[in-house]
C-alpha cells in the first residue's frame, strides 16, 4: 500500500468516526431535550413550564439540593433577633459597563478591585443582577423587583447583598445601564460607559441577615445574605423596561426551617 492510498483510508476512517460521534450526540439530545450542548452539558432550567423552580431538583443530580436543602433562599422576613452585627464597609470602584443577558436575567459583570468588608472578612464584588418580582419578601409583601450584589472571598465563600426595588422616582444609575439592555442574549462591553454600584447603597444600611443559598440552580447553600430594609426606588418606566425582557424570574419563598434571622438597625 502506498502512502497516497494509506492517506485516503486514514481520512475515510476519521470521517466515519466523526459521523458516528455526531449521530450519538444527536440521538442523546433528542432523547433528553433538557440538555444544552456547549462547552459543558448544562441542564436547562426556567421559571415557568416543566422546568420551573418546583422541578429544578429533577433536572439534574447536581440540582438535588434545590429540594433537599434545609437552608434555601429566598425567604420571608417577619421577625428576627436584633443584635449588633457587623458593619458593611463598601469600597466599590468605577467599572466599565459589561452586560450579559444570560437567558435568566440581566447581569452586570464587575471589574476586579471592588470590595465589601463584613466583620473580619473581605469579599470582592463579582457581579450584580436583577429579579422581578422580588425574591425576598417582608411581612409577605412582594416588591416590584430585587437587586443582588454577589461577592466572593478568597476562601470561596459567597456573600450576597439584596436590595428590594420599589416604584418611585427615576434612578440615574439604572437609567445609565438600561440604555444598553436588550432581549438579545449574549455579552456586550461598553468600555466608555463607567458605572459604580455604590450608587445603589442606601444611606440607612439596616439589614436582615441569614444563611441561605443561591436562588438559582444549583441552589448552593452556605451563602451569607444581607438584605437591606431600605428599598431602592426606580420609576414605573424603568420597571416596565426590565419586565418587557423578563416578566418573571424570581424563585418562590422557601421554608425558614430552624434558621435564625438577625436584624441590624442603624
Amino acid at each position: 500500500m502506498n502512502n497516497k492510498t494509506y492517506g485516503k483510508l486514514q481520512g475515510y476512517g476519521i470521517l466515519i468516526i466523526a459521523v458516528i460521534f455526531l449521530s450519538l450526540v444527536a440521538n442523546l439530545a433528542l432523547a433528553n431535550p433538557k440538555i444544552h450542548w456547549g462547552a459543558e452539558l448544562v441542564p436547562h432550567w426556567s421559571y415557568s413550564g416543566e422546568e420551573n423552580p418546583h422541578h429544578w431538583a429533577a433536572l439534574s443530580p447536581d440540582f438535588a439540593i434545590c429540594s433537599k436543602g434545609q437552608n434555601q433562599s429566598p425567604i420571608n422576613f417577619e421577625s428576627g433577633t436584633r443584635e449588633k452585627s457587623p458593619n458593611l464597609v463598601f469600597n466599590y470602584q468605577n467599572t466599565p459597563l459589561n452586560i450579559v443577558n444570560n437567558g435568566h436575567t440581566i447581569q452586570i459583570n464587575y471589574a476586579k478591585g471592588s470590595r465589601v468588608i463584613i466583620g473580619d472578612k473581605d469579599y470582592e464584588l463579582m457581579q450584580f443582577h436583577f429579579h422581578t418580582p422580588s425574591e425576598h419578601t417582608i411581612n409577605k409583601k412582594v416588591a416590584k423587583m430585587e437587586l443582588h450584589l454577589v461577592h466572593k472571598n478568597e476562601e470561596g465563600e459567597i456573600a450576597v447583598i439584596g436590595i428590594l426595588i420599589q416604584q418611585g422616582q427615576e434612578h440615574p444609575l439604572i437609567k445609565k445601564i438600561w440604555q444598553y439592555i436588550s432581549p438579545e442574549q449574549g455579552e456586550k462591553n461598553f468600555a466608555n460607559v463607567i458605572i459604580n454600584a455604590k450608587d445603589f447603597i442606601p444611606v440607612d444600611q439596616s439589614y436582615y441577615n441569614y444563611i441561605g443559598s443561591l436562588t438559582t440552580p444549583p441552589c448552593t447553600e452556605g451563602v451569607n445574605w444581607f438584605v437591606f430594609k431600605t428599598p431602592l426606588k426606580v420609576s414605573p418606566q424603568q420597571i416596565q423596561q426590565f419586565t418587557q425582557i423578563y416578566q418573571l424570574n424570581a424563585r418562590p419563598v422557601q421554608p425558614l426551617n430552624q434558621r435564625e434571622i438577625v436584624i441590624r438597625e442603624y
